[in-house]
């Protein structure tokens, strides 16, 4: 884990999976950052989303729709599924960017999209973090 008084300059260590949770008016909500041990998020179902690093910042979403985004296509020097093609790719990416709300696609002061970890994650790291953090000594 690189650790640094910048919060943007930390790495979150280990696998993970990403999901991104979408509410009930079809925009998106937020992406989750979980363990892979986790099970997925389920629509209906309410999960704990995380700041990574601001404790007070959680909230509980139950979505409607949930996409898993990390999609493996080369494991152990092999391609595991079929590649889609550019003009699938690229039909993807206008739905993604249609699926966001207004305010995070404006041009002047947008609103931040939000990127949160589960509960498991976000333990896993402030442990670490804790693990590897120099202690001050005073004397």
């Amino acid at each position: 884990m690189k650790l640094s008084q910048d919060i943007e300059k930390i790495t979150l260590p280990g696998k993970k999976n990403v999901y991104r949770l979408y509410g009930h008016d079809g925009h998106v909500l937020v992406d989750l950052m979980q363990r892979v041990d986790e099970p997925a998020p389920e629509p209906g179902k309410r999960v704990l989303c995380r700041h990574p690093f601001e404790e007070s910042k959680r909230a509980y979403v139950s979505p409607a729709k949930v996409d898993p985004l990390l999609k493996p296509f080369w494991e152990e020097g092999k391609i595991c599924q079929p590649v889609p093609s550019l003009q699938d790719i690229r039909v993807t990416a206008q739905q993604s960017l249609a699926s966001l709300r207004s305010d995070h696609k404006r041009a002047l002061n947008p609103t931040p999209y939000k990127v949160s970890v589960s509960a498991k994650l976000y333990r896993f790291i402030h442990d670490l973090w804790l693990e590897n953090a120099p202690i001050g000594e005073l004397s």
